[in-house]
Formats: C-alpha cells, sequence, structure tokens
C-alpha cells in the first residue's frame, strides 16, 4: 500500500533587497508630491482657502506674540537656514574624507545635496508661486515661494547625516539625540515660516516631502551604487560570522621521498 507523500513545506521568503525596501516609501511620496505640485500649480481654489485661512490666523498670532515672534526670526535666519544646514553637511564631509574609505560617501553628499538645492530653485523659477502679503509684515523673504528652502533643505541634510550617522552604529544615547534634534529642527523650520508669514503651508509642506523623497533615493542610490559599504563609509565587509572551509593540507614541495614510519 502506498503511503501519501507530505506536502513539501514553502520556503520562507527570502530577506527584501534594499532597492525592494525602498520602492513602496519612495512611490508614496513621489505620488504625494506630484500631488500637491499639481495643485499649487493648478491655483486649486479649496487648496488656496485652506492656505490663506491658516496664515490669516497665524499672522494675527506672530504679529501679537512677539516674543514667539523674535525667537522664531532667530532660529529661521541663524539655527535652521539653509546655509547653516549646507555648513552642517561640509562638516560631516570633512569628517568622512578623514576616514579610511569614506571619500565615496563623502562625494555622494555633496552630490546629493546640489543635486536637491538645484531641483528646489528650478520649482521655484518654473511655479513662481508669490508669497503672503500682509499690511504689517514681521518678516520678509525673497525668491518664489513653492517649495519651502528652508524645509527642503533642512529634510535633505539631516535626514541624510542620520542616515550616515546610524550605518556607523552609533551608541543609544547618541542616535536618540541626534534623532531628536533632527526632528524637531525639520518640524521647528517649517513651522517658523509659516508662523513669520513668509511661506503658505502647503510650501513647507511640499519642502518636505520633497527633501523626504531625495533622502529615499540618494540613500537607495548609495546602496546600489556602493554595496560593499555596510556601515556607509565606503569602508571593508565586517568579518564574516559563518565558519571558514576546511582547508586541506598543501602537498610537500621536497623532492626528497617520504621517510617510513618507524
Amino acid at each position: 500500500m502506498r503511503t501519501p507523500h507530505a506536502p513539501a513545506p514553502h520556503a520562507p521568503p527570502g530577506p527584501r533587497t534594499p532597492a525592494r525596501s525602498a520602492a513602496a516609501p519612495a512611490a508614496l511620496l513621489a505620488a504625494a508630491s506630484a500631488l500637491l505640485l499639481a495643485l499649487v500649480a493648478a491655483e486649486w481654489r479649496p487648496l488656496l482657502d485652506l492656505d490663506a485661512d491658516i496664515s490669516r490666523t497665524t499672522h494675527r498670532w506672530a504679529v501679537a506674540e512677539d516674543g514667539l515672534t523674535q525667537a522664531a526670526r532667530v532660529l529661521t535666519d541663524w539655527v535652521w537656514d539653509p546655509w547653516t544646514m549646507r555648513l552642517l553637511c561640509a562638516v560631516a564631509v570633512v569628517m568622512l574624507l578623514r576616514r579610511p574609505g569614506g571619500r565615496w560617501t563623502a562625494g555622494w553628499l555633496v552630490v546629493v545635496v546640489a543635486v536637491a538645492t538645484a531641483v528646489q530653485q528650478g520649482l521655484k523659477a518654473a511655479l513662481g508661486r508669490e508669497r503672503p502679503v500682509w499690511s504689517d509684515p514681521v518678516d520678509s523673504a525673497h525668491y518664489a515661494a513653492f517649495p519651502s528652502g528652508h524645509a527642503m533643505t533642512a529634510t535633505v541634510v539631516l535626514g541624510l547625516l542620520l542616515w550616515v550617522l546610524r550605518r556607523h552604529g552609533p551608541g543609544p544615547d547618541v542616535w536618540r539625540t541626534a534623532l531628536t534634534v533632527a526632528v524637531v529642527s525639520v518640524a521647528g523650520v517649517g513651522l517658523t515660516r509659516v508662523w513669520l508669514g513668509v511661506h503658505w503651508p502647503t510650501d513647507v509642506l511640499g519642502g518636505w516631502l520633497l527633501g523626504a523623497l531625495t533622502v529615499v533615493a540618494a540613500v537607495a542610490a548609495h546602496r546600489r551604487l556602493c554595496p560593499a559599504a555596510p556601515d556607509g563609509s565606503g569602508g571593508a565587509r565586517p568579518p564574516s560570522s559563518s565558519p571558514e572551509p576546511p582547508t586541506s593540507p598543501e602537498p610537500p614541495t621536497s623532492d626528497d621521498p617520504p621517510r617510513r614510519p618507524r
């Protein structure tokens, strides 16, 4: 009598590759960025009305709360200014250049930040969106409004530096501190731009979305183009945990006949 064969167990799914793990967030960020860009370019009335309502309310608060407004100006003009972010990136580049094998990642940082700046300025010129205009302004800004350069630059620079730091294995306290500073900075710079009345809320949202999309795409490119650097620095691979195969003894190199055992 033939016994039925037990069904073969299914093989467990293999680990997700970096390209696949980044595809979903990249697609989501790209779709959200494209939708917001299209609505702003088309001057969709419900979106413009929402922008105007939020901006009028925050401007009244900014005029009434002079202390908070002065603090916001210091933060946005000095602490979270795009040039401050680029200077921070430059310091990281110098530190990477001093590490063995860090040259590739240093160049990658420079290229990504430069491309993000070019994209930001190109979108500003292409859309030409006007900034809010107030009879009693508390601050001023130049160039077009969308996307917010402060929000996008902070998101790109701090997002990239967080990823590089994480790949170098920081301690728990260092990582929590860096993550907290980055989140507070990215959120805070966007809020100060709306509070000071120099950007519409959707300008800031667009800067955040485009900045996050840039970080996700740049990290995926780094992993694809520099796969031999698990720490993100272009260094050597860590020692493998798998046991080394036994090596067979090498044959004797002498021409003398082997001796007989006694």
